[in-house]
């Protein structure tokens, strides 16, 4: 008999606005990027706001297939509590697909694979409970934005 696999509950959809990016340029772990994030905005059944002017993705492509990304930004919730987010995400896809994002061109997320694991933790108590909560989500990039649709594990 097989395991039961744990339910998922949808916490919120992150939009990310981005800016162009900084190529920091080959290092001993991989080509590395910096992406400045600019603002966006956070809607779920529970969790709502904006993304903080603040912030950056950094990114190391491993290889032609696999980037590695560690997002820090924050989020202001409607009720003007700020949570620090701090995600790590795998994004790969063909060699092409993968040169086309880094190019900034559009690639149909459907070819890339992109997951994440965001920890969020909250400034004030109304979002304490985001604490014991492991969070997972599916991400898509886009040439201004990156979407995240993130869940929380019951």
């Amino acid at each position: 008999m097989l395991p039961t696999p744990p339910q998922l509950s949808f916490l919120a959809t992150i939009s990310v606005q981005v800016a162009a990016p900084v190529e920091v340029g080959p290092t001993a772990d991989g080509h590395r990027r910096i992406i400045p994030i600019t603002g966006g905005s956070v809607a779920g059944p529970l969790l709502r706001g904006r993304v903080l002017p603040a912030g950056a993705d950094f990114q190391v492509l491993r290889t032609d297939t696999l980037t590695e990304l560690r997002a820090e930004y924050a989020i202001e919730t409607e009720d003007g509590e700020r949570i620090q987010v701090s995600n790590f995400g795998l994004r790969s896809g063909s060699r092409d697909d993968v040169a086309a994002l880094v190019r900034g061109e559009p690639v149909d997320p459907a070819r890339i694979y992109f997951r994440c694991t965001p920890r969020l933790e909250p400034a004030g108590r109304r979002w304490e409970w985001l604490r014991s909560r492991i969070v997972v989500g599916t991400g898509e990039r886009h040439p201004d934005e990156v979407r995240l649709t993130l869940f929380t594990v019951d």
